[in-house]
């Protein structure tokens, strides 16, 4: 992250926008699958200047309670589909209408999607930056979502040019607003303990040193910190007390 010109404003990127919205998605009801496959809507909408993380941090007790299972066909006419979100967010509509899209496209050449019941429809907008990369074009106005083919090129700023902006100029947010959605990801983790701290990331340090878990040939990890025993540690506290009186 760093600063830009503006005190009151940050310019965060993409990898520390994905950690947050990843950590705050699992604090929600939503499928532990599902709510990878959102995790860049919130930066994709930041960039959009839609709702963005203002808009994240807002509905985050309503994610607690969402169930995208809700979401159905209402109605199906050739290569026409009405989608019913029952009140579920329009985050949460995005990966079933760009499926639904694929599917349309490759049977009938085109695709209208039109999208009732979705709560914070204005972020469906989204839509049209989430076609490239799938061989579609999408296009939105309003709850209306249509799509033609397109040919994905495998060129990250062809196919995704929003993203490409994330990923060289990341996104401008205001700086109080960031270090409350970076204090809300952090009920993610868990409390800090000696057992916590052996147990982060892919590996598990033992309380005897021994390493269960990721053991590259290259990994440069230094696990001595965390290989003595508590006994041990305590056991040197009291001479270092001796040593000072």
């Amino acid at each position: 992250m760093t600063s830009l010109h503006s005190q009151t404003t940050m310019r965060v990127m993409p990898r520390e926008m994905r950690l947050m919205s990843e950590r705050i998605f699992s604090l929600s009801s939503l499928p532990k699958g599902f709510f990878l496959v959102v995790g860049d809507f919130p930066m994709y909408s930041q960039k959009l200047g839609l709702g963005g993380f203002a808009l994240f941090e807002r509905r985050f007790e309503n994610f607690k309670l969402a169930d995208p299972a809700r979401i159905a066909i209402a109605a199906e006419d050739g290569n026409r589909i009405t989608l019913d979100a029952h009140g579920e967010h329009a985050w949460f509509v995005l990966p079933a209408a760009i499926d639904l899209f694929g599917e349309l496209v490759a049977r009938f050449g085109s695709a209208e999607l039109a999208v009732t019941g979705a709560a914070d429809a204005e972020e469906l907008a989204i839509a049209a930056s989430l076609g490239g990369r799938n061989g579609l074009s999408v296009t939105v106005a309003g709850n209306m979502l249509k799509a033609v083919p397109a040919t994905a090129t495998g060129d990250v700023g062809t196919d995704d040019p929003l993203l490409w902006s994330l990923i060289e100029e990341g996104a401008g947010i205001e700086v109080d607003l960031w270090w409350r959605i970076y204090r809300l990801a952090k009920q993610a983790l868990a409390t800090d303990s000696v057992v916590s701290r052996r147990h982060a990331g892919p590996m598990i340090v033992n309380e005897d040193g021994t390493v269960t878990g990721r053991k590259d040939n290259d990994d440069d990890t230094d696990v001595t910190f965390l290989a003595a025993r508590i006994s041990e540690r305590e056991k040197a506290q009291p001479e270092k007390e001796s040593a000072r009186s």
